[in-house]
């Protein structure tokens, strides 16, 4: 059974070195610490010495991947994405990213699948590149920020793009950059332990209480971090829908859309992530390890196989057979 993970960030050398040769002249602040690893300062987003070998080098992911029991690697930019760049330069960037991968799964075919990023800041120069990137080797989906510079995803600005990724069959896959209240959680690392999550949630409820998911009904989303504090509070949203005047356009409640998105495994809690299982169902789960971030499953196959409970088809499908049925694998 193949082992994928959804969840896996890259920066491809080349992005890089366009970030570190042309940053500077569009918006973003570019250095190197003591160390020499570059630094990079862009309007709303610092970003910390992560262009280290296990972000950049694909031997060096491949070994981690062979240590983890990990078949395939979906590659996706995390943070600073593209975003923050103007409108031009972010295309370039989401260029290089996105023809990368392609030569990444042309060289490594059964390693690595991409995931395509787009200037979502110019939503028309997001329509053309991703009716470009479909057409690239190996790409078989589209990664997304949670918001766009502080605008939530059911903007109607971007629904071309939705439009554009439910034609061509590619699901959407979601990550936080730059949380909401990020300026009371700099301590602790809050920013990730409760602003991603929180993220997630925002821009899942956007997605549904926007209309996006009634008007793209085919339309696959999925949501990082075992989706936030989205399926743990929909219970308030439900009862909101049936009290708050704002909410009177919802036709039916927002647990309905539970099963209109996907679920990455990234709990941190095995209880949590069994309890989101029974939620939404053993085919909405899969695998994912934010690798190779300090805060991901080193060995994200062993938390699928000490889930118990399940059959071994059941965890067979969460490791990888539910996620290659979403990117269309087979």
């Amino acid at each position: 059974m193949l082992k994928l993970d959804t969840h896996a960030h890259w920066f491809p050398p080349e992005w890089v070195e366009l970030l570190e040769r042309e940053g500077a002249k569009n918006s973003a602040e570019i250095a190197r610490n003591e160390q020499g690893r570059l630094q990079m300062l862009a309007p709303g987003i610092r970003l910390r010495p992560n262009f280290t070998p296990p972000y950049v080098d694909i031997t060096t992911r491949l070994k981690i991947m062979d240590d983890a029991r990990v078949d395939m690697h979906a590659l996706s930019l995390t943070s600073p994405m593209v975003y923050w760049a103007p409108p031009e330069f972010g295309l370039k960037l989401s260029q290089v990213f996105n023809d990368a991968c392609a030569t990444a799964h042309q060289k490594y075919p059964n390693r690595f699948i991409g995931m395509a990023m787009l200037p979502m800041q110019a939503p028309a120069l997001a329509v053309a590149e991703v009716q470009r990137a479909a057409r690239l080797p190996g790409i078989r989906g589209v990664y997304m920020a949670t918001h766009v510079n502080g605008k939530n995803l059911d903007e109607r600005e971007f629904w071309p793009v939705y439009e554009q990724c439910e034609k061509l069959g590619l699901p959407i896959f979601l990550h936080p950059v730059a949380p909401v209240g990020k300026e009371r959680m700099t301590k602790y690392h809050l920013g990730n332990f409760l602003g991603n999550p929180y993220e997630s949630g925002i821009a899942a409820a956007s997605l549904v209480f926007g209309g996006v998911m009634d008007a793209f009904p085919k339309l696959d989303v999925m949501l990082p971090h075992a989706g936030g504090t989205f399926p743990w509070l929909i219970g308030r949203m439900d009862h909101g829908t049936t009290v708050r005047a704002e909410c009177k356009h919802m036709n039916q409640p927002p647990s309905s859309y539970l099963r209109r998105f996907h679920y990455d495994t990234i709990t941190h809690s095995d209880p949590i992530l069994m309890n989101l299982i029974r939620l939404v169902g053993v085919d909405r789960v899969v695998m994912g390890s934010d690798c190779p971030a300090d805060m991901s499953y080193t060995r994200p196959v062993d938390v699928v196989e000490r889930l118990k409970e399940l059959s071994g088809n059941e965890r067979d499908a969460i490791a990888g057979g539910n996620a290659a049925k979403l990117l269309r694998m087979k």
